[in-house]
């Protein structure tokens, strides 16, 4: 089992290496009571409430890049507090990696309201991502309803292998609009051919048409 070690304080004052260093101590302890390989130990000195740290950033990498079975941490709240601990344990869980801790001697214990706004911010995540499908697809069948091909735009993937489409010919978007799909509709159906286009992106791009500042 491939584990990371996370330790975490929240000041840098010098005292706090000590904390530091008898975290990271006792975390090699866990590891080596669960028969764990430790690939790599970070430790930074950050608030808890911040998600903008370059150890959480190290330590998502490194859960992408390298089979990552568990993430050792001192107790809950080295990891983060706040809503900052919730999103960063949905985010480990999503990879299915275990939490371990110091405090639990073993995988991490969570109180019953953390475990239920997991819960509640992962079911709503996946409607979520089942709404966003259904845009496209619901996209996708009112553009084909009124005469757009995107077979068309298919084929010409094969012009630039490998290379991100950015540019969208507002031909496109204006003949989607002209179908009365919202922006948000244009975009999911472009998206979903290819392109790398936001909502905001087509709104402007069309209102650009329309001030006759492109054709």
């Amino acid at each position: 089992m491939n584990a990371i070690i996370y330790a975490r304080v929240s000041t840098v004052k010098e005292e706090q290496e000590t904390s530091l260093k008898r975290q990271e101590e006792e975390l090699l302890a866990l590891a080596a009571m669960h028969k764990m390989n430790v690939v790599k130990v970070i430790k930074e000195k950050a608030s808890g409430y911040d998600l903008d740290r370059d150890g959480v950033f190290d330590m998502l990498a490194t859960l992408r890049e390298k089979s990552i079975d568990a993430v050792l941490i001192q107790d809950e709240t080295r990891l983060g507090r706040g809503q900052a601990k919730i999103a960063l344990l949905h985010c480990l869980f999503k990879e299915n990696v275990k939490v371990y801790s110091t405090f639990h001697r073993g995988e991490l214990e969570l109180s019953e309201a953390d475990e239920m706004v997991i819960e509640i911010v992962g079911v709503v995540e996946e409607y979520q991502r089942k709404i966003h499908n259904l845009k496209i697809k619901r996209g996708m069948r009112r553009a084909v309803e009124g005469g757009y091909q995107p077979e068309l735009n298919l084929k010409q993937q094969d012009h630039a292998p490998g290379r991100e489409r950015i540019e969208v010919p507002i031909s496109e978007i204006v003949r989607l609009r002209k179908n009365n799909m919202t922006f948000a509709e244009i975009a999911a159906t472009l998206q979903a051919l290819g392109f790398d286009i936001s909502k905001a992106t087509v709104h402007r791009r069309y209102q650009e048409y329309e001030k006759g500042l492109i054709t």
